[in-house]
């Protein structure tokens, strides 16, 4: 049988274990789309990257990612581990992608800057709102807050309005809002959006601001550490606190950190990563 390289890296992440697991598998030309898929099923990881040499002089390579269910538009922290896993000896690579263009990760210090285009977003109007709902009827602020029926205060929406992914961002009040959240995961994946739970967080603890995402209608309840996500918060946070630059905390199971950076149309991330698994996938 045919057997692929492997390479597993937790991605925003300084030891292993946590930040957000990718599986990078490099190839020589692109198999077909189910066999991509079917890989990707089975790593059962939030992203799969795939990589082919692109052989034009435009790029280093083309780039394409998977979660156990579909093709995305866009992933961040793949990326990242792409680039990890590929930069050998250079300063910086550059992939292309079908939706999202042309992304770089370059070193920098003992980790990475990876350039993304920014996600732009603005206040729901009262139409949006009644179009991001489920099947029945629940609109996206219900389905994530379900659980805090006493809570008087609901989460700020706003949605993308210039980007290569739909995005959700709900603001609270504070960190403890954000980590307490229960979202109902079924009626979630019923809207075709990114889910992103944000917050101001604690600088004392080394982050400006605190975030969880969810995506289960791309095949993952909860993402760990998500670099297209903070494409959105970056130029979100840097309006809102009014600074150029910010550090970042994803607050889930596994937890990650990152810098984040405004750079014209681009949100530039910093991280580190750390190779888990190296081996052979057969096919």
């Amino acid at each position: 049988m045919p057997e692929l390289r492997f390479v597993q890296v937790d991605a925003f992440a300084d030891k292993p274990f946590t930040g957000n697991p990718a599986a990078v598998i490099p190839l020589l030309e692109w198999l077909p789309d189910e066999t991509l898929q079917a890989i990707a099923m089975e790593n059962n990881l939030s992203e799969t990257a795939f990589t082919v040499p692109a052989g034009d002089g435009q790029a280093d390579f083309d780039l394409r990612w998977f979660t156990p269910t579909t093709e995305v538009d866009l992933c961040g922290h793949a990326t990242l581990a792409s680039g990890h896993v590929l930069i050998g000896e250079r300063d910086s690579l550059t992939f292309r992608t079908r939706k999202a263009g042309r992304l770089t990760v370059a070193r920098d210090g003992d980790g990475y800057a990876l350039s993304l285009p920014r996600t732009k977003v603005r206040p729901a109007t009262e139409a949006q709102r009644l179009e991001v709902v489920a099947r029945d009827g629940a609109g996206i602020v219900d389905i994530v807050t379900h659980d805090r029926a006493g809570d008087a205060a609901p989460p700020e929406l706003y949605l993308s309005c210039d980007g290569v992914e739909g995005v959700a961002i709900l603001l609270f009040a504070d960190e403890a809002a954000v980590r307490n959240c229960r979202p109902d995961m079924k009626r979630l994946a019923e809207i075709d959006y990114m889910a992103i739970v944000t917050a101001p967080g604690a600088p004392s603890a080394g982050y400006d601001v605190v975030s969880r995402v969810f995506v289960p209608a791309w095949g993952v309840d909860e993402d760990p550490v998500t670099g297209a996500a903070h494409a959105a918060l970056t130029p979100f946070w840097c309006g809102r606190l009014g600074r150029e630059s910010f550090t970042a905390y994803q607050a889930s199971r596994r937890g990650g950190y990152l810098t984040c950076r405004g750079e014209a149309d681009r949100a530039v991330l910093g991280g580190r990563c750390v190779t888990v698994i190296e081996g052979r996938i057969s096919v």
